[in-house]
């Protein structure tokens, strides 16, 4: 059997497949739950306790706990009060509540949004390459004449024009 550009595409396309399923699976999985990430939906609580500089100001509170939207409720003698949480202005300690995901959620989580400060970033261009190599690919799975492949180019076309109007809308 001659060794076309087809078939190599196909065993290429098989095997890849077969060696990113369970990336694939964990991509699939922490996307589904990224869409949730500005709910409470699977976040559990926990306590923080961290010690500060003491007698910081409100704006130097915030800033060191890396709180968004951080604003203080009410300060009553050296305890500044603030959502979930306190700070001592003497001992520096801030103690707070945040909601976080299970440990294996959270990590598949950050792998998702890795960026190049991430040392895993280079699977995440590796998994994009790939799955545009599998966009290529696909269109060498069936021959060009078959009623399959030209069914599978009008469902890409619907695709695309789906992503099209989602993109713009």
């Amino acid at each position: 059997m001659k060794m076309t550009t087809g078939l190599r595409m196909r065993i290429i396309h098989r095997y890849l497949g077969f060696f990113l399923a369970g990336i694939m699976a964990m991509y699939a999985i922490s996307g589904i739950i990224m869409i949730y990430r500005n709910t409470d939906f699977l976040k559990h609580d926990v306590v923080v306790e961290k010690e500060l500089k003491p007698n910081l100001s409100e704006k130097e509170v915030g800033s060191e706990l890396k709180i968004k939207g951080f604003e203080p409720l009410k300060a009553e003698g050296h305890i500044l009060y603030f959502e979930k949480g306190n700070y001592n202005m003497q001992t520096g300690v801030a103690t707070y509540t945040k909601k976080e995901l299970p440990l294996i959620l959270d990590k598949m989580e950050h792998l998702h949004k890795a960026t190049t400060n991430s040392p895993v970033y280079w699977l995440n261009i590796f998994f994009g390459v790939s799955l545009l190599f599998f966009v290529i690919s696909a269109f060498w799975m069936f021959m060009p004449k078959t009623t399959v492949f030209k069914k599978g180019v009008l469902f890409s076309l619907a695709g695309i024009v789906v992503t099209l109007i989602l993109l713009f809308v």
